[in-house]
């Protein structure tokens, strides 16, 4: 089975998939998760804008790369939780999730909680709002595309719930 979760940066997508993870894992399940972030190209091969390094596009993404190792973990593990920003803008890898579960969050926490966020050091302001503009445009839930599961990610998660209600166990 895999699970795809998406959302804007800063809204709860790993510390979900990890919850996910560990509940599955007591459950006795074989789990992989795969985080889109990881198969950015080498960043002298990603496009800038204003001189500044775009992870925000889907052309940062090695989208062959991150397809065969969602093909590949699903050989060998029970469950595979993938997440990222862009994780439903491919095609060819949204046909494979199983489950889809959507974070929100609005502007203004992310505002908040990006401008926080130091682990890469201070981005500037026109950056933050970039990432922004750039989850609307490619961040976003394709038309037609029913979630399983949309969370409000400015709440605390219920992860017993969730683990519940994503995968059908009492």
């Amino acid at each position: 089975m895999i699970t795809g979760i998406g959302g804007i940066s800063r809204s709860g997508k790993s510390f979900l998939a990890q919850k996910l993870k560990e509940s599955l894992e007591r459950d006795g399940k074989t789990v992989s998760v795969l985080d889109l972030d990881d198969y950015v190209f080498l960043e002298k091969d990603i496009p800038l804008i204003r001189d500044h390094i775009d992870w925000e596009v889907p052309e940062s993404i090695d989208w062959n790369r991150f397809l065969e190792a969602i093909t590949k973990a699903e050989e060998i593990f029970d469950h595979v939780i993938v997440e990222g920003l862009m994780v439903f803008w491919n095609s060819s890898i949204r046909a494979l999730y199983n489950k889809l579960i959507f974070i929100e969050i609005s502007r203004d926490e992310f505002m908040h909680r990006k401008q926080s966020d130091l682990r890469w050091g201070k981005e500037p302001d026109w950056y933050v709002e970039y990432i922004w503009d750039s989850y609307l445009k490619y961040g976003q839930l394709p038309d037609g595309m029913d979630m399983d599961l949309t969370l409000d990610g400015e709440l605390s998660f219920d992860i017993e719930m969730i683990f519940r209600g994503i995968f059908d166990v009492s």
